[in-house]
């Protein structure tokens, strides 16, 4: 007489995971998107420093910013385009929740696809009547300035958005949990209609703030110098040599040899930018077209750097004291 046979063992239960496994899964769900967001910060920053400085005649790569320096910079470059961003995605948010739940039912099915098909349409036509204009003239045309720069892009987003919410509408025109699972050919095809609608969404928002960026990097230079670049600092230079430069409105004096190595005084420069081996200076009534002062850091002069709105020599700011020997003071 044979055992009786024991009964099939059933599925075995998934292993435990420990804490660490799952603290760590929740880290890199915060640190992905971290990242990014840190690597675009970076990006725009530099594409705001890059404009700014090239505009008055600087050399970017030759400043050698630290990292936190050009992020601290990219809140210039994208805090309004950030701001308008998420103002029209809450909007649009809501403009689609609201037709979705006024099309949902059967008794809407030939409403909603009305609404499906004329969202696609305009989305698509938007979106091949801007394409053409990110890489040559535009197909529509644009008003000169701003518009022209930035519409291009914009009616990209908002073709690519439209488009976005009518794929979304067609995914999810069925009834029930288990007709919204399934995915037949038909809705591969619409999905990936739409993850590439996404991408194009994406490109077109990260090319208008890169371009945002750099327009308002140059459009701060050159606001600056037309109020007198009353935000750098103002300095006065002691050298041991005559500088020969082709700034305007210096003052100039020549102290004597009996007053020490440094006896000419140069006043009216601003303090533009410092690299590590040279400073770059312009006059406070320059034109952002005239050019800088490139003084080299090599020990022939030595500056005092004084406050923004501070005018050199002013009894309010307190003068640096004169080098006694030959090593000179250098800020």
């Amino acid at each position: 007489m044979t055992a009786p046979q024991e009964p099939p063992a059933g599925p075995q239960p998934p292993p435990g995971r420990s804490p660490v496994s799952t603290f760590v899964e929740k880290a890199a769900l915060v640190a992905a998107p971290g990242t990014i967001a840190l690597a675009l910060l970076y990006y725009f920053g530099s594409l705001y420093i890059r404009e700014y400085y090239s505009t008055l005649g600087v050399v970017p790569e030759d400043l050698g910013m630290s990292i936190q320096n050009v992020m601290a910079n990219s809140t210039s470059a994208i805090f309004l385009p950030l701001c308008v961003l998420l103002a029209g995605g809450l909007i649009v948010f809501l403009v689609f929740g609201w037709l979705e739940q006024a099309l949902a039912g059967p008794e809407h099915a030939v409403r909603r696809r009305a609404a499906i098909i004329l969202l696609l349409a305009v989305g698509i036509a938007m979106v091949f009547l801007g394409l053409p204009a990110l890489v040559a003239d535009p197909v529509v045309p644009f008003p000169a300035g701003w518009p022209r720069v930035f519409m291009p892009a914009v009616m990209v987003a908002v073709g690519s958005t439209l488009a976005i919410c009518a794929v979304h509408l067609r995914l999810n025109q069925g009834t029930g949990l288990r007709a919204r699972l399934r995915t037949p050919d038909g809705d591969r095809v619409w999905l990936a209609i739409g993850a590439l609608l996404i991408g194009l969404l994406t490109v077109s928002l990260f090319f208008d703030m890169a371009q945002y960026a750099a327009v308002v990097g140059h459009s701060n230079a050159r606001l600056d110098a037309e109020r007198g670049y009353k935000r750098l600092p103002a300095v006065v230079i002691h050298s041991r040599v005559p500088l020969t430069h082709n700034a305007r409105d210096i003052e100039f004096k020549d102290h004597g040899s009996a007053n020490g190595p440094y006896r000419y005084e140069y006043r009216g420069f601003r303090l533009l930018a410092k690299a590590p081996t040279r400073f770059y200076l312009i006059s406070r009534t320059a034109h952002y077209r005239d050019g800088v002062v490139v003084l080299p850091d090599d020990g022939t002069a030595w500056l005092e750097i004084r406050a923004p709105g501070r005018t050199p020599g002013a009894t309010s700011a307190a003068p640096a004291s004169r080098p006694r020997t030959g090593s000179p003071d250098r800020w």
